[in-house]
């Protein structure tokens, strides 16, 4: 799937580039993981000891040798119950030392592992905050959620298990064979006879898992879009009768998820009994050698189950450093995707240094702007009109006319390629995004609720005194509403304003935008979604909140707009018309034929006309015969 291929990305299985950046996230954390590392290197000293303590114990007390001295069994008790006691607690307080070494250890990088992911988190979701609306429109929602979710998770896994364990257990191995080097020389290079076989095993299961993770990555970020799609969706589905079609896409997509984990299943089925068995044989080696050698008493008993032990714990760090192996891959992996997300620059920036936003009555003008969202697929081309001080004008048009673009550029969601957009004869690109954003108001044609309570949806974290939020329900004619509820303002709001209608979310979001109180209010539809009933109700609050403020409304309903100060007419991305209710009517053009037809037909009680069916007359200002939609 095209919109997953950025997820097939892996990189090398390490990159010092991107672990010295990963390292910068345990800075402040430097001294938790400075004491895990020193409680890992003497844990892994710690380990060496335990087979020389059975050595010291069979030489010394139960196979006694002559020439099998050491400084710890010259310091020992000559009897041998005592000594094979004191030697016992000795390996009990070993233990205890270990245990205590590796809880030290483990709580402290499971601590560091969560810090770092709480940081890394939030700085992503930071970063999302501060990207721009076009950024959302060419990345996947589910894509997002996987850098934030299964991506920090593969880092969380490097620093809890995988970064410090590697140490450990390079750690185990090089003391162990240095110990059995300095033990025997020829027991050492038996025992490390398998070793060619055994990297030869390991180098095949880590390309093995390495593809199947690769399509493990690829499968979660398509279940995460394909669920968060179409969860969002649901409506329609059941509404079509789609849901045996989407359980099967689903089955699809889980499968071979499925199959890529079975896959690694299979890897691990077979690597870990070939590396036992080849374990296994090194260890019937060193027995058979060293059977032969102490029989001609060139080794004592002791040093050979020394040996015998010290084989059993060397390879299991080999089994071990494969896994780890894999968790280090996908921490790369995972680390190159969520950089590559952080690196991702804004593409809409507040100006630096930023002009101060007017303080006094300003103008909005739209200087010979033209704007296209791919390339030169103009959605606007050439359009000037200016709006002055509080001045209302309401912007209609068929659908695709750019009249929803028109906010969306006064906002700097978007930048236009040609022309400029004023306020105040100041560039709007000249501001600092938030400066320039907290002046307006604005009421969407769909209405976005957030989880919690009418007054946070209406607040929304400002410090807003409770009497502005009453007095702003109040004038949207949403108070009468909300006191109907048990609780009031504090009524539970669910996810997506469920629960509430249309038209009562709608109100919300009209109380938010009075609330704030904006010098600039832009509506967006904002009465399309609405009943009748509702619509009065808006109506009359609509003529109170723009009172004193400049404001733009963009309606397909032309009665919410005809007290407007001015109309401008859209069409094609171009301003068409503009004039009053009355004068655009008197020129009989395309208002007029808007207006004909919303009207006409339900004074004959029929249903209106399909905007597609609406044609205008060809002309050198309004170019040929064209379908205009309201």
């Amino acid at each position: 799937m095209a919109s997953n291929q950025e997820e097939e990305i892996l990189g090398k299985a390490y990159d010092g580039r991107l672990m010295r950046r990963l390292l910068g996230y345990l800075r402040p954390y430097k001294w938790h993981v400075a004491v895990a590392l020193a409680s890992i290197i003497v844990k892994s000293i710690a380990d060496v000891l335990g087979p020389f303590l059975t050595k010291v114990a069979i030489d010394k007390y139960l196979a006694k040798s002559a020439t099998a001295n050491s400084w710890l069994g010259d310091r020992l008790s000559s009897a041998p119950l005592k000594g094979i006691g004191q030697i016992g607690g000795l390996y009990v307080g070993l233990l205890i030392f270990t245990f205590a070494l590796e809880f030290v250890q483990t709580y402290l990088m499971q601590w560091t592992g969560q810090k770092v992911m709480f940081d890394l988190r939030s700085q992503i979701f930071r970063h999302l905050q501060e990207m721009h609306v076009g950024f959302f429109d060419k990345n996947p929602v589910g894509r997002l959620v996987t850098r934030v979710t299964t991506d920090v998770d593969a880092l969380n896994e490097l620093w809890a298990s995988g970064l410090v364990t590697i140490v450990g257990d390079v750690m185990a191995l090089g003391f162990s064979v240095i110990v059995m080097l300095r033990m025997s020389v020829s027991m050492t290079l038996v025992l490390l006879a398998v070793l060619p076989l055994v990297i030869l095993v390991t180098a095949r299961f880590r390309a093995t898992v390495q593809q199947s993770y690769r399509r493990i990555r690829v499968c979660i970020a398509r279940i995460n879009a394909y669920l968060q799609e179409h969860v969002n969706g649901i409506a329609v589905l059941q509404l079509f009768n789609r849901e045996g079609r989407s359980i099967q896409e689903f089955d699809r997509v889980n499968r071979d998820h499925m199959e890529a984990y079975k896959d690694a299943i299979q890897a691990y089925g077979w690597f870990y009994p070939i590396v036992e068995f080849l374990s296994m044989l090194a260890l019937a080696m060193l027995v058979a050698y060293g059977g032969f050698q102490v029989r001609a008493g060139a080794f004592s008993l002791g040093m050979l189950v020394a040996f015998f032990q010290y084989g059993l714990r060397f390879f299991r760090p080999i089994q071990d450093l494969s896994e780890k192996y894999n968790i280090l891959q996908g921490a790369m992996a995972a680390s190159e995707r969520v950089f590559k997300l952080l690196d991702t620059k804004e593409a809409i920036q507040s100006a630096e240094p930023a002009r101060a936003f007017p303080e006094t009555a300003a103008a909005i003008e739209f200087d010979h702007v033209w704007f296209a969202y791919n390339d030169e697929d103009w959605v606007l081309r050439d359009v000037s009109f200016r709006i002055e001080p509080g001045e209302t004008i309401a912007v209609v048009g068929h659908t695709g006319a750019g009249k929803t673009t028109l906010s969306s550029l006064l906002l700097r969601f978007y930048d236009v390629q040609r022309g400029a957009i004023k306020v105040g004869g100041i560039d709007v690109r000249e501001f600092a995004l938030a400066d320039l954003r907290r002046h307006f108001g604005v009421v969407l044609q769909d209405p976005y609720l957030f989880t919690g309570t009418i007054e946070s949806n209406i607040r929304l974290g400002s410090a807003i005194d409770q009497s502005v939020i009453e007095d702003a329900a109040a004038q949207v004619n949403l108070l009468d509403f909300v006191r109907t509820l048990p609780e009031g303002f504090a009524q539970p709001v669910r996810e997506r304003g469920n629960g509430f209608s249309t038209g009562q979310k709608q109100l919300i979001s009209f109380a938010r935008a009075l609330a704030h109180n904006p010098r600039f209010l832009i509506l967006d539809e904002a009465t399309s979604s609405v009943d009748t009933e509702t619509e009065f109700r808006v109506r009359a609050a609509l003529e109170r909140m723009v009172e004193g403020r400049t404001s733009m409304v963009i309606a397909h309903r032309l009665s919410t707009i005809q007290r407007a100060d001015r109309i401008l007419v859209m069409h094609k991305g171009r301003l068409r018309e503009s004039g009053t209710h009355q004068a655009l009517l008197a020129v009989r053009g395309i208002y007029w034929k808007l207006y004909q037809l919303q009207y006409k037909d339900q004074e004959n009680g029929r249903p209106s006309i399909s905007d597609r069916e609406i044609f205008v007359p060809a002309n050198d200002h309004g170019g040929s015969a064209a379908a205009v939609d309201r």
